[in-house]
């Protein structure tokens, strides 16, 4: 049975940090691609970063520089380190796998997604 877990997430002020965490179990991260999304309320789900199964990575423009994404194949961990918090990357935030992708082109059809983790970023 596959399970993505999220944590991490929470309040801070703006300019601070967080690093949310994805711990997978069913699959193994060296064969699988790895994603980051967020949602807030009344829009749709945009995706974020992702990480390749070689650990090839992208970054969405609006957080590059700030956001980084990684992953450790022993832990079978993914992670999102996230610095320079603006009030605008408030959101819920949700960890994603697929069996495949092609990072040059952002396409990631999503297989299995984790509950969210909410962050919140005051001003």
């Amino acid at each position: 049975q596959v399970q993505l877990v999220e944590s991490g997430g929470g309040s801070v002020q703006a300019g601070g940090s967080l690093r949310l965490s994805c711990v997978v179990s069913g699959y193994t991260l060296s064969n699988t691609c790895m994603a980051w999304f967020r949602q807030v309320p009344g829009k749709e789900r945009e995706r974020v970063a992702v990480i390749s199964n070689l650990a090839d990575t992208r970054i969405v423009d609006s957080v590059k520089g700030r956001f980084t994404i990684s992953k450790d194949n022993a832990k079978n961990t993914v992670y999102l380190q996230m610095n320079s918090l603006k009030p605008d990357d408030t959101a819920m935030y949700y960890c994603a796998a697929a069996l495949r992708c092609l990072i040059s082109t952002w396409n990631f059809p999503v297989a299995n997604w984790g509950q969210g983790t909410q962050v919140t970023v005051a001003s």
